[in-house]
């Protein structure tokens, strides 16, 4: 049966042509228990702010890169240099935009597992029940100060939970996301105070459980184990 949450003008992996303009939500507002104030302020504003200073960096970047790689400037200095507040500065916005739209794109569903099945069967295989992997997920939400990760992990061919406390601290490299989930406190204390808990119960609620397997049957292809 078809989402009708999700906008169908708007296929969930579509390819932009334009990396510089925030992506629209690719749901119908409103969720259920999260507020079209919060989605608003995090889409809109956060989300749409990490895109703008992506840009901003990378257009930079490019200038020097150029005038580096030409011989005009000499820019690398661990201590300080503006290459290296810039490289720092790339990997924080450009994961904040990609997060941002892995978290928005697991949205706009029902909660139910019915057209899920390569991803739950998947997880059945490690957790027992694909419940029991929900508990164990929003613990270790609760124990992050930024970000919650099921990834599929292309050296381990395993899905994996990994947490990071910035968007440029904690992530895996060759790690692969399928499910991620905001814990920092403007995706939910508009609606939920510091209730996270129930933040995350209502996440569950809106997930969107078939967008997550077909983008588990793509990432699962790959295996770069030796």
């Amino acid at each position: 049966m078809r989402n009708l949450n999700r906008k169908s003008s708007e296929p969930l992996h579509s390819t932009r042509t334009n990396e510089n303009v925030a992506k629209p939500l690719p749901f119908r507002m409103p969720l259920s228990g999260i507020s079209n104030r919060t989605l608003d302020n995090h889409h809109d504003k956060l989300y749409a702010g990490y895109v703008q200073k992506k840009h901003e960096i990378e257009t930079r970047l490019e200038s020097l890169e150029h005038d580096v790689a030409r011989g005009k400037s000499v820019s690398g200095n661990p201590a300080y240099s503006e290459l290296r507040a810039l490289k720092d500065g790339e990997t924080y916005a450009v994961n904040g935009v990609y997060l941002h739209e892995w978290y928005f794109e697991g949205l706009g569903g029902n909660g139910e597992f019915d057209r899920a099945s390569e991803l739950v069967r998947e997880l059945e295989n490690r957790y027992g029940t694909a419940e029991s992997f929900m508990k164990y997920f929003g613990e270790c939400a609760m124990a992050s100060r930024g970000w919650t990760v099921l990834a599929w992990d292309t050296k381990a061919s395993r899905l994996k939970v990994y947490n990071c406390d910035a968007h440029n601290q904690g992530g895996v490299w060759g790690a692969l996301p399928v499910v991620v989930l905001d814990v920092y406190e403007h995706a939910y204390f508009i609606d939920f105070g510091a209730d996270r808990q129930k933040y995350i119960v209502t996440f569950w609620k809106n997930f969107d459980w078939s967008a997550a397997n077909d983008l588990f049957k793509r990432v699962s292809t790959m295996r770069l184990a030796a």
